[in-house]
């Protein structure tokens, strides 16, 4: 069965945006424990929401996830990602293969208050950037991963993360 060895077809999530998101923060495609839970970031080692929270200054890993993604936008952050599907064993980046890219142009259209898109790691940067090519008006910031894999010590993520807080709604 031709694409057999790449892995199952992987679907990411539906974008979490709305009219005032002035932040959007990309990842790569899903993990299998995220899509097992239905949430972003869902694998507990994933520094996502630590960090995000960071900046934002609330305890989202504490909190429920519905109400970590209202937390995002009351802070007008967005989330989706770069890739909308793949193939791909396991959930490293570097095993996805056939990957369809996420019609970014379409969904930063549809943002007004969009100031700057931050890429979850080198993959997501890497599609993300050329998606975005000679798109104006957007800072674009490149972050290290969240992911465990990523194996860049909390704190220095944790400070690269801190740049995010020019484009955050504080509570």
């Amino acid at each position: 069965m031709p694409g057999a060895e790449d892995g199952p077809r992987k679907r990411a999530f539906d974008p979490v945006v709305d009219a005032d998101t002035r932040l959007l923060i990309l990842g790569s495609l899903p993990g299998d424990a995220s899509l097992q839970a239905g949430q972003y970031y869902g694998h507990p080692q994933n520094a996502f929401w630590r960090l995000v929270g960071g900046v934002v200054g609330r305890d989202l890993a504490g909190l429920p996830y519905p109400d970590r993604l209202e937390a995002l936008r009351a802070a007008r952050v967005g989330l989706w990602d770069v890739i909308s599907g793949a193939e791909r064993k396991g959930s490293l980046d570097a095993d996805i293969r056939n990957a369809e890219t996420a019609d970014l142009r379409r969904l930063i259209a549809g943002l007004p208050a969009l100031r700057a898109v931050a890429f979850n790691g080198g993959t997501a940067a890497k599609i993300g950037r050329r998606s975005l090519e000679g798109v104006e008006g957007l800072a674009l910031i490149d972050l290290p991963s969240s992911s465990p894999a990523y194996t860049l010590a909390r704190d220095e993520k944790a400070t690269r993360w801190a740049v995010l807080g020019s484009w955050i709604e504080r509570a």
